[in-house]
């Protein structure tokens, strides 16, 4: 099965899907792919649409050749409504073992191209492996896949299977029967090197995946090194989910709440579903302080008078008063010192902090960090996490530098 080109057509490009034509021509692709596998009923709409597509943690990437859309795949992240195939399949074991987790989900190729050895497959695989690793900080990546389509994932590209059994009706995809599986994105470039290291450049999925760059795919323009790439405006929110479909018609309370605890901006909130009567209120109180998911390198540096004075870091989660970050070794509890925490290219905040307590219960190298003095950079780098809509807006930082936090 495998055909792996190293040197695609240059007329193949595969990017995030950010416009609403690039979004709607990802839904009608991947609406008339389940529709034709029987995974669900033809909507009037002509598109495929979840509440997941609308969460700004999930991105929806795509593979065009020329100017059509041939094939999409969606990576969701964690978020308060978790992941579709939770449902039906539990990965307590794999959160146990540490790192995010990401549902791989929604893949669809153009017929037209299904018969072509890979030549969108595998180009877009390989897009939502490196987005994955790059953007996402992604260590697991979970599926839940028909038992007829398990095969490329446990064959080809060495998902394991999760402990539960198939299940026989799944009702994300219209009842059809499902397998879960997991790889492991830390292992795996070993386990591709042990099984594809000697094969030919066409078959080699090790030198595919972890060595070559594909001058084909476009990575998005980031200011800073944040892990979520959110495209849905208030406006496409409205377009996709209330004007072209009924999604949002066809939510839980539950979720209905959940959906304003994550969309806390009023330009998002006239487009929501309104609030139940009887919804619990509790769930929709904001943190004092919202966190936000982030990858950026730091140092730290403790005070004279500490024994190991310099820390080499990873922010891994931040606040407006703290920041979650992961550590060369264990930073011991209550020190003191200065972090100096790259935030993009061209911005670099320096702070005083202190190490409160331990970040995780699976690695003693994470920690939690209180900021006892902040500068602007850091507020201007949280506001614009709390305030812009899109990726797009965090380029223009500036202007979310006083509002409050």
């Amino acid at each position: 099965m495998i055909q792996c080109d190293a040197a695609p057509p240059a007329k193949l490009v595969l990017k995030l899907a950010e416009t609403r034509e690039e979004l709607e021509a990802c839904f009608r692709l991947l609406h008339d792919a389940y529709v034709g596998a029987g995974f669900m009923k033809p909507d009037p709409s002509g598109l495929r649409v979840t509440i997941y597509h609308a969460l700004p943690t999930t991105s929806t990437l795509l593979a065009k050749y020329g100017d059509r859309v041939v094939g999409t795949i969606s990576l969701v992240r964690e978020s308060t409504l978790g992941f579709p195939l939770q449902k039906i399949f539990d990965i307590s074991a794999i959160r146990r073992a540490g790192g995010n987790i990401a549902e791989v989900s929604a893949l669809a190729v153009d017929r037209r191209f299904q018969a072509t050895g890979g030549m969108i497959l595998f180009p877009l695989m390989k897009f939502m492996y490196e987005y994955a690793k790059r953007y996402f900080d992604t260590r697991h990546l979970v599926i839940a896949v028909n038992p007829r389509h398990i095969g490329m994932y446990e064959g080809l590209l060495f998902f394991r299977r999760l402990k539960q059994n198939p299940v026989d009706h799944y009702d994300f995809v219209n009842g059809a029967p499902a397998v879960g599986a997991h790889l492991d994105l830390g292992t795996a470039p070993e386990t591709y090197r042990k099984h594809y290291g000697r094969r030919p450049p066409d078959k080699n999925l090790y030198r595919y995946f972890t060595q070559l760059d594909l001058p084909n795919i476009v990575f998005p323009d980031k200011r800073f090194f944040t892990t979520n790439d959110p495209v849905m405006t208030p406006e496409l929110i409205n377009y996709f989910f209330n004007q072209r479909t009924d999604a949002f018609r066809r939510l839980s309370a539950r979720e209905i709440v959940l959906l304003h605890a994550i969309y806390d901006l009023p330009a998002y909130k006239a487009y929501l579903p309104p609030l139940p009567p009887d919804a619990h209120q509790t769930e929709l109180k904001p943190r004092q302080h919202q966190r936000f998911s982030v990858m950026c390198p730091a140092v730290l540096v403790l005070r004279n008078d500490a024994p190991e004075r310099s820390y080499v870091m990873k922010v891994i989660e931040c606040s407006r008063t703290g920041f979650r970050a992961k550590a060369s070794r264990p930073v011991p509890v209550g020190a003191q010192g200065t972090v100096m925490i790259e935030l993009g290219e061209s911005d670099t905040s320096r702070m005083r902090v202190q190490s409160v307590r331990r970040g995780s219960s699976s690695d003693e190298n994470v920690a939690l960090f209180r900021i006892d003095s902040d500068d602007d950079t850091w507020r201007k780098f949280v506001n614009a996490l709390r305030m812009a809509r899109t990726h797009g807006e965090l380029g223009e930082a500036t202007q979310f530098l006083h509002l409050s936090a």
